[in-house]
């Protein structure tokens, strides 16, 4: 059985590649089905399915963020430092979203518009994400002695406010006076007049990192720790409840908003899928550490260690001018077989990612040493 610490660990990157092998599924079938497949059951389900993959990046996201705070608090590294450090790698993965569209905009130039330069996507918001958590964090620490608890507690109480407050901010209370950039960071506006769903704004979709944020800390409490397995297990029994308790409120004839959106804006599916989250959470650490995640070589925890790279590069095989399938012009059947494609393509990239990981350096070392006499 592998050991406590290397489960820990495991279960992060399986559920990273569970996030991507939905990503794919998502990305591939929304590419190239066509005709009358863009219209059946299959179709309608593996687009339930990508609503999933998004928040399992920024959920990860925070959990992430906790486990490198809580590594730095207990060095006795000071707030401040903590707060640079955790914000610079926000800001260079924001970065990385901002190359990345750059990167699209020139391989499709000559038909790419150029608002395109200026989307909002899972990259651009993850990093803003991670720019905010650590402003929280610092914030916290600052003004109280920045327990676990404490800062648990602070992440949830963000989470559910920028919830709440998407609705209004999709409808009545648009920033309509911000450019149309910087509003796309609000609420997805782009530069078609209305919020679009395709995009991924702060509004709700940095709720998920916070929520993340909340339950690193949960598990890292003294309490979580001896715990262990129960831990995960209360967390999954937790977010069942969640999901049935989201249901119920959705379903009282009283709405709070005058403009009620459930897919898009609504605290009920933020709370659904919250659960949801909660549940895979737990069934991917039972699974890493008494299941079969771990037995012997593992695609899912072998794509999750190089999520940011598959994630990169699948898209130009997918949607872009390299796309290895005529766009929405096959059937599920063909799909499919591309799917598979694409899966393995990335899966032994990443092999390869990992495998030659620092060789660069080591061949650039041997340039450097001083001959032997």
């Amino acid at each position: 059985m592998p050991s406590s610490a290397g489960s820990r660990l495991a279960y992060i990157d399986w559920m990273r590649g569970l996030a991507c092998v939905l990503m794919f599924q998502t990305h591939c079938y929304d590419s190239w089905l066509g005709g009358a497949a863009r219209h059946s059951t299959f179709f309608m389900g593996s687009q339930l399915g990508g609503t999933l993959p998004a928040p399992l990046f920024l959920f990860l996201a925070g959990i992430s963020f906790a486990l490198v705070t809580d590594k730095l608090r207990q060095k006795g590294v000071p707030s401040g430092p903590i707060a640079r450090t955790t914000i610079r790698r926000g800001a260079e993965i924001f970065a990385l979203g901002l190359l990345f569209r750059l990167q699209e905009f020139l391989i499709a130039w000559g038909w790419a518009p150029w608002s395109d330069l200026f989307r909002v996507d899972i990259l651009n918001t993850i990093g803003l994400s991670m720019m905010l958590m650590g402003l929280l964090c610092w914030i916290v620490l600052a003004l109280t002695r920045g327990t676990r608890l404490v800062l648990g507690s602070s992440a949830v109480a963000v989470g559910l406010g920028i919830s709440l407050l998407t609705p209004p901010l999709w409808t009545i209370w648009r920033p309509r006076w911000l450019p149309w950039p910087l509003e796309s960071y609000v609420d997805g506006v782009h530069n078609l007049g209305q919020p679009q769903a395709w995009l991924f704004p702060i509004f709700p979709w940095t709720a998920f990192a916070f929520i993340g944020l909340a339950v690193g800390f949960f598990l890292l409490s003294d309490w979580g720790r001896k715990q262990g397995a129960t831990t995960f297990v209360l967390t999954g029994v937790g977010g069942v409840v969640l999901i049935y308790v989201a249901r119920w409120l959705d379903r009282r004839p009283q709405h709070v908003y005058p403009v009620y959106d459930f897919w898009h804006t609504s605290p009920n599916f933020f709370l659904i899928r919250v659960g949801l989250l909660l549940a895979i959470l737990a069934g991917s650490y039972l699974w890493c550490r008494w299941g079969a995640g771990q037995w012997g070589f593992s695609p899912l925890i072998q794509i999750g260690q190089t999520s940011l790279l598959v994630y990169w590069v699948h898209l130009e095989f997918v949607y872009g001018r390299l796309s290895i399938l005529p766009k929405r012009a096959v059937d599920i059947r063909t799909a499919s077989f591309g799917l598979l494609t694409i899966f393995c393509s990335m899966l032994l990239l990443s092999v390869l990612r990992t495998r030659l990981k620092g060789r660069g350096a080591e061949a650039l070392a041997l340039f450097r040493k001083p001959a032997r006499a």
